[in-house]
């Protein structure tokens, strides 16, 4: 069998997270007897085949030396295409998506997969469009009766949620907790906005739940939908459980390390709603593989659905050794997924060409 492609890294925010949770998959499947080899997406978007065995300061400073230059095309039959004199296919099976946040995770790089007929881990490209747009989990969450934290679209001529401030402001399109600021007012809001290279794109903005804790639990949906144990991330002193936190505390970086309650001690009419809530929210929003859905706390019988991360930092492998499971077997089963997932196909069924030969001048049609 054809080795399997581990991608990560990629133009987003969460470039270096990526990375380590690419070589810690790569190594992973490499203990478990496959074959691999690593797709290495740069910062300047270029993609490089690199030996699965890499450390992470190896890419430090971009690509290691002995990476191989690629191009992915985008059409059937290609995919990624090693350079040289002559350009041929990469030979590999499938591709285990490790590319957080930016295109990785919101859909360009599985639109082009889908078009090469690669098959991939993870969302698809409409699973990864809408789990990365958090105006729109929010609304389909609670269109299914989920609760949520009151959202609005941070803008000047908008409104704000209410109760009024303080409140958090986030990037909309975005992953992991890069570009998210806790602010007094709205005026602030929107002008942070302004300022915040992360927030320029577009972004919301929610009440802060002073008091509140964060909750976090995977769900995957393979061989069967299934919801992990839940875990509770100890923040510390901050206002939110941000990015250095989740992956740069403790001796080693990494979401794994973080400092956690697992599982949460919770009451148990709690820990139920969460586990209903996260198999409606899996479905709704397209989940395929694993994924992580994170929520708000307040300490007693209440909830809120907070985001869903579609490829989640380390996969969320630690959350599933909490359940027995072995990170080879998670890996494996988000593999078997892919391959038996059919790639998206189109078809041009109806365009028959009687349109093009009953039309007259495009000049007709403008005037």
């Amino acid at each position: 069998m054809s080795p399997i492609g581990v991608a990560f890294g990629g133009p987003s925010p969460e470039h270096d997270i990526s990375i380590l949770t690419g070589l810690q998959a790569a190594r992973v499947l490499g203990a478990a007897g496959h074959d691999v080899v690593g797709l290495y997406w740069s910062k300047s978007e270029q993609w490089h085949a690199v030996a699965a065995t890499h450390e992470a300061g190896d890419f430090v400073d971009g690509p290691p030396r002995d990476a191989k230059p690629l191009v992915l095309v985008a059409v059937e039959g290609q995919g990624f295409l090693e350079q040289g004199r002559k350009q041929r296919s990469l030979d590999i099976d499938v591709v285990l998506n490790c590319c957080h946040g930016g295109p990785g995770e919101g859909g360009q790089l599985q639109s082009a997969l889908e078009l090469a007929r690669v098959d991939f881990t993870g969302p698809s490209s409409v699973g990864a469009a809408i789990g990365m747009d958090k105006l729109t989990t929010n609304a389909i969450a609670t269109r299914l009766g989920v609760p949520v934290v009151a959202q609005a679209l941070l803008a000047e001529d908008v409104p704000p949620p209410e109760p009024a401030g303080p409140y958090i402001v986030k990037p909309r399109w975005g992953g992991s907790s890069i570009g998210i600021e806790v602010v007094a007012d709205h005026t602030t809001a929107v002008a942070l906005r302004s300022s915040s290279a992360h927030l320029k794109r577009g972004a919301v903005i929610e009440p802060y739940l002073d008091g509140w804790h964060d909750l976090q639990l995977s769900v995957r949906t393979h061989p069967a939908l299934e919801v992990s144990p839940i875990e509770r991330p100890l923040r510390g002193t901050t206002e939110i459980f941000d990015y250095r936190q989740k992956y740069l505390a403790g001796e080693q970086a990494g979401l794994e390390h973080a400092a956690r309650e697992l599982p949460a001690e919770l009451p148990p009419a709690v820990a139920k709603g969460l586990a209903g809530a996260a198999t409606g929210l899996a479905d709704a929003l397209a989940v395929r593989g694993v994924a992580r859905i994170d929520y708000l706390w307040d300490g007693g019988d209440q909830f809120v659905f907070n985001e869903i991360n579609t490829i989640p930092g380390a996969m969320a492998l630690y959350l599933w050794e909490a359940a027995g499971r072995t990170k080879a077997q998670v890996l494996d089963a988000m593999i078997d997924e892919a391959r038996q997932s059919k790639s998206a196909a189109w078809s041009a069924l109806g365009a028959d060409g009687t349109a093009l030969r009953s039309a007259r001048t495009i000049d007709s049609k403008l005037a």
